[in-house]
């Protein structure tokens, strides 16, 4: 079984955001990151757990632990009406991020999820390092990231 974390960041919103995946099989391990230079912090939510889901090289039984009430929400409340709807909320609306959900859908269809929502925060240490590494993805301006040497 996979124990994977996921965490989005977003310096604005919108603004440059950063997704994180911390993955974990027995002793192995395995981090990843991304961003984006102009995005949402939901869409980096997701991204996270796409991302996450999309490294594993086979079908896997994975414990997935979020911090997002928008992916949880998304995935255990929201997504079968939004297919049942054609991609319309309630209030007949496009979904937002549709494009996203749609990918995690088929990313879900390879694997065997337990969801489990963790506070943010709130010392989960899969959590903290899934955060630091969403943090770690956010695009920088070049002058945060280059520095001249005098």
């Amino acid at each position: 079984m996979v124990e994977m974390w996921t965490d989005g960041a977003c310096k604005g919103n919108p603004g440059p955001g950063g997704w994180g995946a911390y993955l974990r099989f027995g002793d192995h391990e395995r981090e990843l990151c991304g961003g984006e230079e102009r995005t949402t912090n939901n869409r980096m939510e997701l991204t996270a757990v796409i991302e996450g889901l999309r490294a594993l090289n086979r079908p896997c039984e994975v414990v997935l632990h979020v911090d997002s009430t928008y992916v949880m929400h998304g995935i255990t409340r929201w997504l079968a009406g939004w297919q049942r709807n054609g991609w319309l909320t309630a209030a007949k609306q496009p979904v937002k991020n549709a494009d996203l959900w749609r990918a995690l859908d088929a990313e879900l269809a390879r694997h065997t999820v337990t969801w489990r929502w963790v506070k943010g925060h709130a010392g989960d240490p899969g959590n903290e390092r899934a955060d630091r590494l969403a943090n770690d993805g956010v695009p920088r301006p070049a002058s945060e990231t280059f520095r001249p040497v005098p």
